[in-house]
């Protein structure tokens, strides 16, 4: 919503009517005539990169695409909006980091997951071997060291839900 101020100045638009006694048929603000013959400049350069010659037909179509443009570009500058503001806008609109749509990764598998026969076992600290080559007499009542393979009862604990290989 737009709230009209009460300033004189800016109810006032600035157009150019053309040469006194001379004016022409359409009003304009300085702004547009700016606008104008620079889109002309770049619609013209446009149709030569395409290869098209300079002809009345090549020109005229310039000059409707540029009245086309122009007018586009003008309908969203003004007073309250200069087109410094909107290039700055613009630009800012096309450098702005955007979001992601495409997601990285999908359903989770276990189809890459390697398996192996035998699984990883900590390393030994130099303290438990140090403490290995020491033999401490054993106290009575207290059973001797225990050896360092596990027993049949801690290797034949499954995880629920991995498979592993048949036992010969």
């Amino acid at each position: 919503m737009r709230i009209r101020t009460d300033d004189e100045i800016y109810r006032v638009d600035a157009v150019w009517l053309g040469p006194p006694k001379a004016t022409f048929p359409w009003r304009a603000r300085y702004v547009a005539w700016g606008v104008g013959i620079v889109v002309f400049m770049v619609v013209l350069a446009v149709e030569r990169r395409m290869n098209i010659g300079f002809s009345f037909f090549s020109t005229a179509w310039g000059v409707i695409i540029t009245v086309v443009v122009t007018r586009i570009i003008c309908s969203r500058i003004g007073h309250e909006r200069p087109l410094g503001a909107v290039l700055v806008m613009w630009l800012r609109e096309l450098t702005a980091p955007r979001e992601k749509s495409v997601g990285t990764g999908g359903a989770a598998s276990a189809a890459r997951i390697r398996v192996r026969a035998q699984r990883p076992r900590p390393k030994k600290s130099r303290r438990d071997r140090s403490m290995r080559q020491q033999q401490w007499p054993a106290r009575p009542g207290q059973p001797i060291a225990r050896s360092s393979v596990p027993s049949r009862r801690t290797r034949s604990k499954e995880v629920r839900g991995v498979r592993s290989p048949a036992r010969p």
